[in-house]
């Protein structure tokens, strides 16, 4: 259930030009404090200056729960751990969006609902034919997604409950086959639609290897293993391409558009991209002679700007969660697979030198969610564009969710950041043919 942040007894002050002003602290429910600050520039005339909101907290929230000190991930108050263990994906997604776990009733309810609608409009394939083959598949989903809003013009009022309800079923059901036959247009393989007897995993990797001329076998464990990837993938608290949602749809922007700004969002190398950049890298190591220790000697070495991707967590100082649950899953399919990959084997030396030396441990460096989620689309025959598509699958019910969040509460504002501003003082205008 949801708890509204309560006020704490505690009382921040600011001194300000011989005046002291006393500050709100709220409380949130693991008993995460912050200072409301929303009166202070009426006040005081002062804004706060925090570039890249690292220490804004701009909503209360009740979906995801991270503490990176003790490595803590919880969607609803449920560890990440125990859901990867026990939950399908379409499981955390009706967690994540209506705060609890389905009853067996709730949950075929909800499935069935998502399987009615997974099938695109047939003009909207016809958008796939304006694209260049080698566009980039981040790039095909943003502009399909948001075209949905010109399909579906009888389910864009988001003060509608029944149209938002509509929508979240579109989207869910949408997405693996928009994505899909981004990957088809690419390799220029005929479209492979979708089969609704099929699990929401067993269906996507069938859209994205079969062909029409041959029989496609899934493998159980490419499904357990994408399953899982979506799961530690779902939410993930106020990360960029959450909040670009949050804040495009502050807007009272259909659904539909502000995925797709976080489609957009969530495509930069910072973000969404790192799984790229990893398995780029071991592609550059791969090329050098597969020399794993030049490489480390480069990255210990402060006057190189080489750095090793995958390794260390902006957020998470001790461990990754989400890499822990997913090197299981990584183990297990090279061991099945016996494939004969340099770049598995690269992996796997570099994962050793992180995780027993000194200078790694010391730093905290280990081997993150997208180190080894990069390792297993490699495995799973998911080509590196494709990394973040299928980052954008996993994430969709966490900004679809806060999407929703953000219009049920009753404090909800425009989002509207200030400025400090430090461009030239007023000027006087000289006319064109005056300026020299």
């Amino acid at each position: 259930m949801s708890e509204v942040a309560k006020t704490s007894t505690d009382v921040a002050t600011l001194a300000f030009e011989g005046k002291e002003l006393a500050l709100k602290v709220v409380e949130g429910s693991e008993q995460e404090k912050a200072i409301d600050i929303a009166a202070l520039r009426a006040q005081t005339g002062l804004i706060t200056l925090d570039e890249g909101y690292v220490n804004t907290g701009a909503t209360t929230s009740s979906i995801c729960f991270l503490d990176g000190e003790r490595g803590i991930l919880r969607y609803r108050g449920y560890s990440i751990e125990d859901l990867a263990r026990n939950c399908d994906f379409l499981e955390i997604c009706f967690l994540l969006i209506y705060g609890e776990l389905p009853t067996e009733e709730e949950f075929a309810n909800f499935r069935d609902s998502i399987r009615r609608h997974t099938m695109l409009h047939e003009d909207m394939r016809l958008f796939y034919n304006g694209f260049p083959r080698d566009a980039h598949p981040m790039a095909s989903l943003s502009s399909v997604v948001s075209a949905m809003s010109t399909f579906y013009q009888d389910s864009l009022d988001p003060n509608d409950p029944k149209q938002v309800e509509i929508s979240i079923y579109r989207l869910l059901a949408k997405l693996p086959t928009i994505a899909a036959f981004s990957h088809k247009k690419s390799i220029g393989q005929p479209f492979i639609y979708p089969d609704n007897n099929l699990s929401y995993c067993e269906n996507f990797l069938k859209m994205m290897h079969a062909v029409p001329c041959e029989e496609y076998r899934i493998d159980p464990d490419f499904v357990q293993a994408l399953n899982l990837l979506l799961i530690v993938h779902a939410d993930h608290e106020q990360n960029c391409s959450t909040s670009t949602v949050r804040m495009v749809g502050s807007s009272n922007a259909n659904l539909f558009a502000s995925i797709a700004a976080g489609i957009c969002a969530l495509w930069g190398p910072l973000h969404g991209g790192a799984n790229e950049a990893c398995v780029a890298m071991l592609e550059r190591i791969r090329e050098d002679n597969g020399d794993v220790a030049k490489y480390v000697k480069m990255a210990k070495d402060k006057d190189n700007n080489f750095r090793l991707m995958g390794f260390g967590h902006r957020v998470y100082k001790n461990f990754d969660p989400r890499a822990t649950i997913i090197k299981a899953a990584c183990d297990r399919l090279l061991a099945k697979l016996k494939v004969d990959d340099p770049l598995f084997k690269i992996a796997q030396e570099l994962e050793s030198v992180a995780l027993n030396d000194e200078y790694f441990v010391q730093r905290k460096l280990y081997p993150n969610v997208d180190f080894y989620s990069g390792v297993i689309y490699r495995a799973l025959g998911i080509p590196m564009q494709m990394f973040t598509v299928l980052f954008a699958m996993g994430r969709l019910p966490g900004w679809i969710a806060h999407w929703k969040e953000m219009h049920a509460s009753p404090g909800k504002k425009i989002c509207r950041p200030r400025q400090v501003y430090t461009g030239p003082t007023l000027r006087e205008f000289v006319p064109l043919k005056k300026r020299s």
